[in-house]
């Protein structure tokens, strides 16, 4: 099975149209599993509502959500010790390592540069 960790970059680039939005989605249709941190659905939210744009609950669909049961200190740290990334960016990676414990090969799909380097470094495919 191939899964993705997809963060909001992703969703906002389909939903509003941007550049590559349209690749990415059919990126996305070849995966299994698409995961994220149910934060996506607050920061894909306040994208809707900045950009002044009714909001399908629909868009949210096909995510699967990671909801750890424990704090994910041991992911954090894991990931300021390849590199720095702001606070959600960090919360996405640590996420995706906490998934990623039992799902080899997982990908990590950002269209953040900074984000998919350390992904890219902790060995996920981006």
């Amino acid at each position: 099975m191939r899964t993705a960790y997809i963060d909001t970059s992703c969703l906002v680039a389909i939903a509003f149209g941007a550049t590559g939005g349209t690749a990415l989605a059919r990126r996305l249709r070849q995966f299994d599993g698409v995961f994220s941190s149910n934060l996506l659905e607050a920061e894909l939210r306040a994208s809707f509502v900045r950009e002044d744009v009714e909001f399908e609950d629909a868009i949210l669909d096909p995510i699967t959500w990671v909801l750890p049961d424990r704090p994910l200190t041991d992911e954090i740290a894991r990931v300021l010790s390849t590199a720095y990334l702001r606070g959600a960016d960090l919360w996405h990676v640590a996420c995706a390592l906490y998934l990623a414990g039992d799902r080899a090969g997982l990908a990590f799909v950002t269209l953040d540069s900074r984000q998919a380097e350390v992904a890219e470094t902790l060995g996920f495919e981006t």
